[in-house]
């Protein structure tokens, strides 16, 4: 294992030319430009101060510089993971409290250590349990959770709740408190932000405007908001109107703070830091592959674990809270033609800069912009129609989805990605628990075999072939006894069993056992028990076994070398 392989900025960084830094120093402009709003809104919605979204997107985008992989990630808050956040610390501590940060401190930390560990012991595929319509329907749910959470800053009322029937009722019983400027604002930015997604674009183009400076213009839109918006509160002085604002962010870069060492508070941090941790990944790892092939580039996901797992830490040690990579602000920075992760440290830079310069004209700042700037991002994650999608490919998928969404919407993220896990899991175990078992053929004039209820093809009365497609392990073992026990008991004429293994990879000691009692079942009844077209690796085990030299039959290189040696031998 080479340094370059735990530092990719090594690889990367000997051949970066002047043409890489221009493009990504105007991507990084692009980004740290929407960045700006974005960051201190999804501070907000974990509960935390404004500026804990500034200092979250600093350092950790500089770590993940270092160890990442993909050369258009973008790293720093991202609506779910903030979400879970504020879910998570406040069944602990209240928020506002000095407590409640460093509490989000230690949840980064502990999120951190996790990944970097799964990282460097290469257990990236611990993400794989989490199915793809699985993780769609979570997203779903928490992109309506989320912005039904913001609807009371967009109306300037309290409430409270973490799931979906909470927030509705809190919702309805505070409607009477509306402040109807904040409700014009809010509304108004919403509306705004909207349009500037689906109408600014044609509009420029109409206009004349180049395709260069129409996408930044489009890319920018929510810092008009924000300009307008503050402005508004200002010079109208809405604040005294009821108008909640921002207020005073430092005007720093950020500190160096320490997570909490309380075994009790880790401890109760532990779960949802390992649930952040899964879904920031797998977000993260989603955006990473998918941006990476549109260049032919390649991500390493146990080097990804590595570089989130640095990034979090670098969170905790200066006031932020979990991150990842972000769908939005990656598909933006790649969008813009950031070549380098080194367009990452730019933005950093960018932002460090806000932070220390701008922080005093986000004062009038109203929350309500920053609720309308959630809700337009989270809006567009939500997706409905995996659900039909699934319905029509594939109905236990659909089961898992739906089942999804309504615990997340009805019980809150927390329990809903618990769920998630729980149903990929279990999805997986009962597909797999009943393979399918094809009963074959030879096609005529050919030496393959099929499926005998998709293909005319020639059997053999005193010859039964059966093809798994699973490999065989514990869950199933007991699925193949029964079928070849009933298959055989009904049919008198069968005098040998051939099982066609071509799409068997694995046969653990469960499966192994079964295949011993199958073969002395069949031997009871005066049958054969065969193998055909066995991989090497799985024969390698058998092999240690005492199982091949009790068979009553033989294992064959193909299908068609066994029907053809067993057919001349079969009784007429």
């Amino acid at each position: 294992m080479t340094l370059s392989q735990y530092l990719p900025i090594l690889s990367w960084g000997r051949t970066y030319t002047r043409t890489a830094l221009s493009n990504d120093l105007m991507a990084a402009l692009i980004v740290t430009i929407m960045l700006i709003p974005q960051s201190l809104a999804y501070a907000l919605l974990a509960g935390l101060p404004a500026e804990a979204g500034l200092y979250a997107s600093i350092v950790p985008i500089l770590l993940y510089t270092v160890f990442g992989t993909s050369r258009a990630l973008a790293v720093g808050p991202v609506a779910v993971v903030s979400l879970m956040t504020a879910a998570a610390l406040s069944n602990i501590v209240e928020q506002g409290t000095m407590g409640y940060a460093i509490a989000a401190l230690s949840l980064a930390g502990l999120s951190g250590v996790m990944l970097l560990a799964m990282g460097l012991f290469r257990l990236g595929f611990i993400a794989n349990f989490l199915s793809h319509p699985v993780i769609a329907g979570f997203i779903t749910a928490s992109g309506i959770i989320i912005a039904a959470s913001q609807l009371k800053h967009i109306l300037g009322i309290n409430a409270h709740g973490h799931n979906l029937l909470d927030l509705v009722i809190s919702l309805v019983s505070h409607l009477f408190e509306i402040n109807w400027i904040t409700a014009l604002i809010g509304v108004l930015a919403t509306g705004f932000l909207f349009w500037v997604r689906k109408g600014l674009k044609p509009l420029l183009t109409r206009l004349g405007l180049g395709a260069g400076l129409t996408g930044a213009l489009v890319k920018t839109g929510p810092v008009f908001v924000v300009v307008a918006t503050t402005l508004a509160v200002w010079g109208f002085d809405l604040a005294e109107q009821g108008v909640k604002i921002v207020g005073d962010v430092p005007q720093s870069l950020p500190p160096l703070t320490l997570p909490s060492l309380s075994p009790e508070l880790l401890g109760q941090l532990l779960v949802p830091a390992f649930l952040i941790s899964i879904i920031g990944f797998v977000e993260s790892i989603s955006v990473a592959q998918t941006l990476a092939a549109k260049k032919r580039q390649r991500i390493d996901p146990d080097q990804e674990l590595i570089g989130l797992g640095a990034a979090n830490i670098g969170a905790s040690l200066t006031g932020g809270f979990p991150v990842t990579g972000g769908f939005s602000r990656s598909v933006v920075n790649f969008d813009a033609g950031a070549e380098t992760p080194a367009a990452g440290a730019f933005t950093a830079i960018g932002l460090a800069i806000a932070a220390l310069a701008l922080t005093p004209l986000i004062y009038f700042l109203p929350k309500a912009t920053l609720a309308a700037t959630i809700i337009v991002a989270v809006l567009s994650l939500v997706d409905f129609s995996i659900l039909k999608r699934s319905w029509g490919y594939s109905k236990t998928d659909f089961a898992a989805v739906l089942a999804t969404i309504l615990i997340t919407l009805a019980t809150g993220v927390e329990a809903g990605v618990s769920a998630g896990v729980g149903l990929s899991i279990l999805l997986h175990l009962y597909k797999s628990s009943k393979p399918h078992i094809a009963e074959v053929g030879q096609v005529p004039g050919t030496e393959h075999y099929r499926n005998i209820l998709r293909h005319d093809v020639i059997t053999d009365a005193h010859v039964l072939t059966l093809r798994v497609d699973e490999s065989l392990y514990f869950a199933n073992a007991r699925f193949l006894e029964d079928k070849i026990q009933a298959r055989v008991a009904g049919d008198k004429a069968i005098r040998h069993v051939i099982l066609q293994c071509s799409a068997i990879n694995e046969i653990d000691l469960s499966a192994l056992e079964s295949l011993e009692a199958i073969n002395e079942r069949l031997r009871e009844m005066d049958v054969q028990l065969h193998l055909s077209e066995v991989k090497g690796p799985v024969m390698d085990r058998l092999k240690r076994a005492h199982f091949l030299s009790e068979m009553t039959g033989k294992v064959f290189l193909s299908q068609f070398e066994a029907a053809s040696s067993l057919k001349v031998k079969a009784p007429n």
